[in-house]
């Protein structure tokens, strides 16, 4: 079981960061308005940054990290992600 913490954008431009073992079907549960009270009026939900984690504990810590990020340093954290991933398709 590898954890995963993800930060979705929500329809409304707004940020929401979360952890979980299977990605695809907590994306599709907040797509579906049965993943957090937060994402529920604010749908749909798309993937912007996503990082993985030893254990629960680990992943809840990175959480609350990012969770103290102002908006501007988690869209960079996103976009340092993004050119991460463009450099390795080059490649």
């Amino acid at each position: 079981m590898r954890w995963q913490i993800y930060i979705i954008e929500c329809r409304d431009g707004s940020l929401y960061t979360g952890i979980t073992i299977d990605l695809e079907k907590r994306l599709a549960a907040h797509n579906a308005g049965k993943g957090a009270k937060y994402t529920t009026s604010r749908r749909p939900v798309q993937l912007v940054y996503r990082e993985g984690a030893a254990n629960r504990s680990d992943a809840s810590k990175r959480e609350n990290a990012i969770k103290k990020l102002n908006r501007n340093d988690k869209l960079a954290l996103c976009a340092k992600q993004d050119s991460m991933q463009h450099i390795q398709t080059a490649k």
